[in-house]
C-alpha cells in the first residue's frame, strides 16, 4: 500500500473561517492578538520566553511517571519523560477530548502533527530537546458529542446514564455491547482482528475512559516517542491555585478576556465567551458551573452551597475537584508543561487569539499557535472514478453542483454560454438608448429598463440550455454525487467524519505511517492523500 500527496492551500477548501485564513495568512489584523508567529524564528523566541518561566519540571515528571505506571509503554517515552528534566527541554502539544475510539479523524492528525513539528525542531534546534505531548481533555462532560463514531457511514453510539466528566465515566456493558458491533463491522476486513484486539485490549469493563484513551493513544503512537497527559490530578491542579483563587474571588479572566473578544469580536465571530466565573465544580459523577449568588457559591444543579471561606477551604485541600473551562484551560496547560507550541484546530486557534492579554497578566508564555493539519484520504476506487471523470484534487473541493456544471462544460460539444450574444444585446441597447434618448431624452431610463429585462432573460435561457444539457450527463452526475457524498459526508471535510478505525481494518498500522510520512511541520497546507492497493 502506497500513496501519493498533493497540497492545495486552505482557501482552495472553501472550509476554514476567514479568521483562520487570516492567521496563517499573518493578517496585520490579527497583530494585537497573536503571539510569536510559526515559524521557525518565532519559535526560537518562544523558547527563550520559556526559558524564564518557572516549570515545575519535577513535578511533572513525578506525576506522569505515576500515570505511565500501569500502561505499557517503551524506552522512547520513558526517555521522553526522563528528558522533561532538562531545562533545555521543551514541548509541543496538542490537546483534546476523549472522544471514545479516538472519534474523528482530526483527533489522530493532530497528534501526528506534534510529532512531526517535535522531530522537525529537534533537527533544526541543536542544543534543545523537543518531546511531542498529547493533552487529554478528560473533564469534558459533553457526552453527545463524545459517545460515539461513524464507520463507513454508519453511526455507532454509548447509550449511557452516566453523568459528569466523560473520561471518569467507566465502561459498562453497553460500552462492550458496543465494541461486539464494531467487531460486527470491521472484524471481517483484513486487519480485523488486529484492530479488534486493539480495542478490546484497552477499553476494558470498569476503567474509566480517560485510562483506555491513555491506553489506546499510547498503543498507537509509543513508537514516535509521544508523551501523554492526563491533566485531571490533584498535584498539577495545585499550580493553578492563585489563578483559580483570583477567578472565583475577583472573577479577573472575564474582565480581560471579555475586552478582547469584544476587540477581535469587530472583525471576526468570536470562537469563547468567557463567564464570570470559569471553573465547573468536578466530584464523582458531577461536572457543573460554580456561580456567586448572594455572596455564596452556588454549584449548578446540585444542593452543594459554599461561603468563600469553605470554598477556599476546598480549594486548598481538593484542587482536583476544581475543572477549568475553555477560558482557563489553556493557562493551565501552560503553566504544567514547559511549552513552546500548541497545535490546535480552526476553532481552537480562533479562541486561543482571544487569550493573550490573559497570558500577559498571568506572566505566563504565550505558545506559537499552529493549525493542525489536516488530510483528505481518497482510496483507490474512488480516486478512479475522479481519474475517469478527469477532475483535480482541488477542483474535487467545489460544490457538487459546480463540478457537474464544470464536467458538462467540459464534455458537452454545445456552446452553453451565452457570452457574445450578451454583449452584442448590450451594445444593440446601448445603440437605441442614444437614438432614443436623442429624440426625447426620458426614454432613456425605459430603454435601460428595457435592457435589463432582456439580459435578465437571456441569463435564465443560458440556465435552462445548461440544465437540459446536464440531462444528457445524468449517469456522469451520479457518479460526481456519490463521489462527494464519500469524501465530504454529510457535506462537511471527511476528518470531521470518519473514524480512524475502518482505515485501520483495512491497512493495518500503514495508515499511521503513511499519516505520519506525509504530516508537515510548520507548511500550512491542506493535503490530498491518493492511496494505491
Amino acid at each position: 500500500m502506497d500513496c501519493t500527496s498533493t497540497l492545495i492551500p486552505y482557501h482552495k477548501t472553501a472550509a476554514f473561517s476567514s479568521i483562520v485564513l487570516d492567521y496563517i495568512d499573518g493578517s496585520p489584523k490579527l497583530a494585537d492578538f497573536a503571539g510569536f508567529p510559526p515559524t521557525e524564528a518565532g519559535l526560537q523566541k518562544a523558547i527563550l520566553a520559556r526559558q524564564k518561566f518557572p516549570t515545575n519540571r519535577q513535578l511533572l515528571v513525578d506525576e506522569l511517571k505515576k500515570q505511565y505506571s500501569g500502561v505499557p509503554t517503551i524506552s522512547k517515552v520513558e526517555q521522553n519523560i526522563e528528558a522533561l528534566l532538562s531545562p533545555d527541554t521543551f514541548t509541543v502539544t496538542t490537546a483534546h477530548q476523549n472522544n471514545i475510539f479516538t472519534g474523528p479523524l482530526y483527533f489522530i492528525y493532530k497528534i501526528l502533527h506534534v510529532i512531526k513539528l517535535a522531530g522537525h525542531l529537534n533537527s533544526s534546534f541543536t542544543g534543545y530537546k523537543f518531546v511531542p505531548v498529547y493533552y487529554i481533555g478528560s473533564e469534558d462532560a459533553d457526552l453527545d458529542e463524545l459517545n460515539h463514531i461513524y464507520l463507513d457511514g454508519n453511526k455507532l453510539s454509548w447509550n449511557t446514564s452516566q453523568k459528569g466528566a466523560v473520561g471518569r465515566m467507566k465502561i459498562d456493558k453497553d460500552f462492550i455491547k458496543l465494541i461486539d458491533a464494531i467487531d460486527g463491522q470491521l472484524g471481517v476486513m483484513p486487519h480485523g482482528r488486529q484492530t479488534m484486539d486493539l480495542i478490546r485490549q484497552c477499553y476494558r469493563m470498569g476503567e474509566e475512559v480517560q485510562t483506555a484513551t491513555f491506553r489506546i493513544v499510547n498503543a498507537l503512537f509509543a513508537e514516535y516517542g509521544l508523551v501523554v497527559l492526563l491533566p485531571d490530578n490533584a498535584r498539577l491542579k495545585q499550580q493553578m491555585q492563585h489563578v483559580f483563587e483570583d477567578d472565583l474571588l475577583k472573577q479577573t479572566a472575564s474582565g480581560i478576556v471579555a475586552e478582547t473578544s469584544g476587540k477581535l469580536g469587530e472583525l471576526y465571530k468570536v470562537q469563547a465567551h468567557p463567564r464570570d466565573i470559569n471553573l465547573f465544580y468536578l466530584k464523582d459523577n458531577l461536572r457543573e458551573r460554580i456561580e456567586l449568588r448572594d455572596s455564596n457559591y452556588e454549584v449548578l444543579h446540585s444542593t452543594i452551597k459554599f461561603s468563600p471561606d469553605t470554598l477556599l477551604k476546598e480549594l486548598t485541600e481538593h484542587p482536583e475537584r476544581f475543572s477549568p473551562n475553555v477560558i482557563l484551560r489553556g493557562l493551565y496547560q501552560e503553566t504544567i508543561l514547559p511549552n513552546i507550541a500548541f497545535i490546535g484546530g480552526g476553532g481552537e486557534v480562533g479562541y486561543w487569539l482571544e487569550l493573550k492579554k490573559l497570558f500577559e497578566h498571568y506572566n505566563t508564555p504565550y505558545p506559537v499557535l499552529v493549525l493542525r493539519n489536516s488530510f483528505l484520504i481518497i482510496e483507490k476506487k474512488w480516486q478512479d472514478k475522479i481519474n475517469k471523470l478527469g477532475f483535480t484534487p482541488e477542483e474535487i473541493f467545489l460544490p457538487g453542483q459546480e463540478i457537474i456544471n464544470l464536467f458538462v462544460s467540459r464534455e458537452t460539444d454545445k456552446q452553453l454560454e451565452l457570452n457574445g450574444t450578451l454583449l452584442a444585446t448590450e451594445q444593440l441597447y446601448e445603440t437605441i438608448k442614444k437614438q432614443a434618448s436623442s429624440i426625447d431624452v426620458t426614454l432613456e431610463k425605459h430603454v435601460e429598463s428595457l435592457k435589463t429585462s432582456s439580459i435578465q432573460r437571456l441569463r435564465e435561457l443560458e440556465k435552462k440550455m445548461l440544465r437540459a444539457e446536464k440531462r444528457k450527463f445524468e449517469d456522469q452526475k451520479q457518479r460526481i454525487d456519490s463521489i462527494k457524498n464519500k469524501l465530504f459526508p454529510g457535506t462537511g471535510l471527511q476528518e470531521r467524519y470518519d473514524n480512524l478505525f475502518y482505515y485501520y481494518a483495512k491497512w493495518g498500522p500503514s495508515i499511521i505511517h503513511k499519516l505520519a510520512e506525509h504530516s508537515l511541520a510548520l507548511e500550512q497546507k491542506f493535503s490530498v492523500l491518493s492511496f494505491s492497493e
